[in-house]
């Protein structure tokens, strides 16, 4: 079974008190609603993962990067066997070059959040376990399965 693809992307800087932040938003709409999460979507026909990072971040934030300026750090298979519909993979990016300010779309709002104090009970439940090491430049490979709950990691690989 082919699962559909997706992408994510972290924008990271140096805060003006020299703290390390990575952009993320609380989804508005669509799966995930009222999860903080990082920047990225699915991936249109045709499309990369890197061209679908780059127009997602445009889409999301307002903000323009350049393919070049992404770094892959991972790749994540999300299954739901209780929802099959909802699983997938997903390609993981780290940046920290882009030209613009954040701005609210309809699909969320970003906010920086220092990477020291991520918002991991407020996310999904993954995140916790790869997100912090992606964000010092450790890469992931893992598979995450969701319980009944659609909520909670049960197992991962």
């Amino acid at each position: 079974m082919t699962l559909p693809k997706v992408c994510v992307c972290y924008l990271t800087r140096l805060s003006p008190d020299g703290n390390r932040q990575v952009l993320l938003g609380r989804k508005k709409k669509g799966l995930g609603v009222g999860n903080i999460v990082g920047l990225g979507g699915k991936l249109e026909v045709g499309e990369t993962a890197v061209d679908a990072a780059v127009r997602e971040i445009e889409e999301e934030s307002g903000l323009v990067v350049a393919a070049s300026a992404l770094t892959e750090l991972g790749h994540l298979t999300y299954l739901f066997p209780h929802r099959e519909e909802w699983s997938q993979e997903s390609t993981v990016f780290v940046c920290d070059e882009w030209s613009g300010t954040p701005r609210e779309s309809n699909e969320l709002n970003p906010l920086w959040f220092d990477v020291a104090s991520l918002p991991v009970d407020e996310m999904w439940d993954d995140a916790r376990h790869w997100l912090p090491g992606v964000l010092v430049g450790v890469p992931v490979r893992a598979t995450f399965t969701f319980g009944a709950d659609l909520e909670s990691v049960v197992s991962r690989a």
